[in-house]
């Protein structure tokens, strides 16, 4: 990794496939199966100390069951009787290396807890890699290890066996003539190690106890049960540490590992894309819906219902009808009004009820936030109503995904539930809903009504005084006329009717003004209901299909999609 002139980090392959891997482990927290997130942090964490160690070296390690022949090979590669071979079985108990270029090779085998250590001069078992042209190729330093049976009777050797397999840049498999199909070794190595074909050898031993035409059939029968773990491009070389055939071909391909020195780096990019691939084990490619306007929408009305907003509507419009009637009523009975109670007022909905503060002036404000409504609590029908919506909501914004995200989808929708409650009940105080505001028409109508109050006062009152002064035997004019009704007696009777007739045609206005009253709190009702509804159940939904979204991006750029 360098830096450009303008101190850029110039990152290699391995370097954004690791960091993709990071972030993908990290988004995937909690929404994955925890057995691929830890798979995923091991590798992470393995591929930064194998690169903090020597990249100078390649660790190449040899593989075998029990009867293999893997230490004779290992002997017959170096060249030296280091392996202890035998009869009796398991012959290596505990791993050991044979080293090529001792400088910066302790720290490795330290990571990789080799004990045994025998470094040798040279090229491997005299092995040299030359150009094309002729020349020496420096093969850089070489590590092979002898490892203990795959397949012991001792639980520790398997341990150190499954432990090096993830560690150990290259593998040679050594399988003999007898147990190459073993099923133990397809399917618990090399079936899951598919993915690190580019970094693995399979030596067929033995061949020296087959009869010649028989040793290409059973290479050939290797190579088809090799194809069906995944590994078809994978080389066998057949061979015999009894008689050395084949163990030059051996050599030779390790040596051209070792030559390119880019062993580690391909084994940790195998690692990354295998870990990769085992996050997104149950990613088939889905993408889920996403919010949709009518699913939305839906979750808004179901929210209203439960929130108890249509009762607040209801008594928008009642406590409209009551104020009209008391403001445009005929003043003799409006004391019938002015008896019931303001629907707003029982709700606390009405401003200026006595929930106020004060603002920075020290003037008195009225504040909703300092106070709830007084709506009767919800009913297990409502709250089994808003539960409902929500989890159809989730359903069908994460339609598409796999099942762990669909359910981490549905957890980000009910992640406020709690809260729902209090805020749906905030967003309705918080409403403006113009309780207690007129109608500018009431005005020139209750004007209207006590002039005509007024007037038949008046002429009740003149009616009277004539009466009293027939009675005391005053002469008084008589009261003018109007085509032959007296104009008290026409002040009093139309006064009367005046009145009684406005407020007849007042009431249908009134009841229409309380019918566009209330739609235009259902509106504002709505539109409150619906920030609550994005802020606490439609954003934590789409922020968890985008952390979906970026899941699957870093996927992709850690398998090496894109």
């Amino acid at each position: 990794m360098s830096r450009d002139g303008q101190g850029r980090r110039d990152e290699s392959p391995l370097d954004r496939k690791l960091d993709a891997l990071a972030t993908a482990t990290e988004l995937g927290e909690g929404r994955v199966p925890g057995e691929a997130l830890a798979a995923a942090r091991r590798v992470v964490d393995r591929a930064g100390q194998r690169r903090r160690l020597s990249a100078d070296h390649t660790v190449v390690g040899f593989f075998g069951a029990t009867g293999s022949g893997k230490s004779s090979l290992f002997n017959a590669v170096t060249g030296h009787p280091l392996a202890r071979a035998a009869a009796t079985r398991p012959t290596t108990s505990e791993p050991m290396a044979a080293v090529w270029g001792a400088e910066g090779a302790g720290p490795l085998l330290d990571w990789l807890e080799v004990n045994q250590r025998h470094v040798l001069d040279g090229p491997a078992a005299g092995t040299e890699v030359t150009t094309w042209w002729g020349g020496r190729r420096e093969s850089g330093g070489l590590i092979l290890l002898d490892l203990p049976d795959f397949d012991s009777i001792a639980a520790d050797h398997r341990t150190t066996v499954q432990r090096l397999v993830g560690q150990v840049d290259v593998l040679v498999w050594v399988v003999d003539p007898q147990k190459y199909a073993d099923a133990a070794l397809h399917r618990e190595f090399l079936e899951p190690l598919a993915a690190h074909r580019a970094v693995t050898l399979v030596v067929l031993n033995q061949v020296d106890r087959l009869a010649g035409p028989d040793v290409p059939k059973v290479a050939s029968s290797l190579k088809e049960l090799l194809a069906r773990d995944g590994l078809a491009r994978v080389p066998v070389y057949p061979a015999s540490a009894t008689t050395g055939t084949g163990v030059e071909a051996v050599r030779a391909a390790i040596a051209e590992v070792a030559a390119q020195r880019s062993a580690a780096t391909e084994r940790l990019l195998s690692d990354v894309r295998t870990a990769a691939r085992a996050l997104g084990s149950e990613d088939a490619g889905g993408v889920p819906a996403g919010v949709g306007k009518g699913a939305e929408s839906r979750l808004v009305d179901a929210l209203a219902e439960a929130s108890g907003a249509p009762t607040v509507v209801r008594a928008v419009a009642q406590s409209y009808r009551l104020e009209g009637g008391r403001r445009t009523g005929w003043p003799v009975v409006r004391w019938l009004a002015r008896a019931r109670q303001d629907p707003l007022r029982r709700l606390g909905l009405r401003r200026g009820d006595g929930f106020a503060s004060r603002d920075r002036a020290g003037v008195g404000v009225d504040d909703p936030r300092l106070h709830r409504t007084s709506l009767p609590e919800r009913s297990p029908a409502q709250r089994a109503q808003a539960d409902g919506a929500i989890r159809t909501f989730a359903d069908s914004a994460s339609e598409g995904a796999p099942d762990s995200w669909r359910n981490s989808i549905r957890r980000a929708a009910r992640s406020h539930a709690e809260q729902l409650p209090d805020d749906l009940d905030q967003a309705i105080t918080s409403t403006d809903l113009k309780a207690g505001t007129t109608s500018w028409w009431w005005h020139l109508v209750n004007v209207l009504q006590w002039l005509a109050l007024l007037a038949a006062v008046a002429g009740l009152a003149w009616l009277g005084v004539l009466a009293l002064a027939a009675y005391f035997q005053f002469a008084l004019p008589p009261a003018p006329d109007v085509e032959g009704f007296p104009i008290p007696t026409l002040m009093v009777a139309g006064g009367l009717a005046f009145g009684i007739l406005l407020a007849l045609l007042a009431a249908p206005l009134v009841r229409l003004g309380a019918r566009s009253r209330a739609r235009r709190a259902r509106r504002r009702l709505r539109a409150g209901i619906a920030d609550v509804a994005t802020q606490r159940v439609g954003d934590p939904v789409r922020q968890e299909i985008a952390r979906y979204g970026r899941f699957r991006e870093a996927l992709a750029a850690a398998s090496g999609r894109h």
